[in-house]
C-alpha cells in the first residue's frame, strides 16, 4: 500500500477498530555469516517469514512490519527490537514465532516482547496512537512499559483527568515527538505500553524529562525497562553485527 490508497485519520473509526501491536526485543546469540551473499539470503528468508509490509497507513487488516531498530549499545543485554500490528493476537503471535523459526531466529534470543491493543482514552477519545494515524514511522523509537500506582483508578474522574490534563500540557513544546499509549492489561505483566517515536532522538530525550515534573509523576508503580534505538532496515543491522 503507498501514499494514494491513504484515507483520512476518523478518530471513532480507530476507537471503533481492534488492532494489536506487539514489540519484540532480541540478542543475537551466534555471529552471522560473513559472507554479504549469505547473510542477505538470511535476511531475506526472514523477512519473507514474516510477511506483512512496512506501510503505516494498511488498514485492510493485514500484518504490518512498522520497523525494525537498533538497540545495540543503548541496551547491553539486546540488538534488535522490531515492532509489528495485526488486526488479531494471533497475527503478531504469527509475526513473532516465524521469525524465530527461521535461519536468522535461530541467531536471535529473546529479551523482551509485550503486545497491546488500542482503547479509546478515558478523558479524550481524540487521542489515538500514532502508529493507527497513518503517521510515518519516525526514526527513532523509545519503548516502555508502564503500570499505575495502587489508588489511581479509585481517585475521583476529576482528578484524574486534571492530572492527565496537565501531563499533556507539558508535552505541548513537543509537537514532533509522536506518542503510541497502548493498553495491555490482561495480555502480560503491565498496565500500558508506550511508544514515542522522533526524527531527532534528543527531543524524546527533553520530552521525558519534562513529562517528570508533573502531579501524574506521583501515580507510577512501575516503568521499565526501556527499550531506545533508530530505526533501521533489517539487512543494514545484520552487517553491522559481529560476523564470522
Amino acid at each position: 500500500m503507498n501514499d494514494a490508497h491513504r484515507v483520512p485519520v476518523d478518530h471513532e473509526q480507530i476507537n471503533d477498530a481492534i488492532r494489536y501491536t506487539m514489540w519484540s526485543v532480541f540478542a543475537l546469540a551466534e555471529s552471522l555469516p560473513a559472507d554479504p551473499a549469505e547473510r542477505t539470503e538470511m535476511v531475506e528468508a526472514a523477512l519473507a517469514a514474516v510477511g506483512g509490509g512496512d506501510d503505516p497507513a494498511a488498514v485492510d487488516g493485514d500484518l504490518v512490519v512498522r520497523g525494525w531498530y537498533d538497540v545495540g549499545g543503548l541496551r547491553s543485554d539486546a540488538d534488535l527490537m522490531v515492532w509489528w500490528h495485526g488486526p488479531s493476537i494471533e497475527s503478531v503471535q504469527g509475526a513473532y514465532q516465524r521469525l524465530r523459526a527461521s535461519e536468522l531466529g535461530r541467531h536471535l534470543e529473546p529479551v523482551w516482547s509485550n503486545a497491546a491493543l488500542h482503547r479509546p482514552a478515558e478523558f479524550n477519545r481524540g487521542h489515538v496512537p500514532a502508529f493507527l494515524m497513518n503517521e510515518e514511522p519516525g526514526a527513532y523509537l523509545c519503548v516502555y512499559p508502564f503500570v499505575r500506582s495502587y489508588d489511581w483508578y479509585l481517585l475521583p474522574d476529576a482528578e484524574r483527568r486534571t492530572m492527565l490534563r496537565d501531563h499533556g500540557l507539558a508535552a505541548r513544546d513537543y509537537p514532533d515527538v509522536r506518542a503510541n499509549t497502548v493498553a495491555s492489561f490482561a495480555l502480560g505483566d503491565y498496565e500500558w505500553l508506550l511508544a514515542f517515536e522522533a526524527a531527532e532522538l534528543h527531543r524524546i530525550v527533553d520530552l521525558m524529562r519534562e513529562l517528570r515534573a508533573t502531579e501524574a509523576r506521583r501515580h507510577v508503580r512501575e516503568e521499565t525497562p526501556f527499550f531506545t534505538g533508530p530505526r533501521t532496515t533489517l539487512i543494514e543491522w545484520a552487517g553491522r553485527q559481529p560476523l564470522s
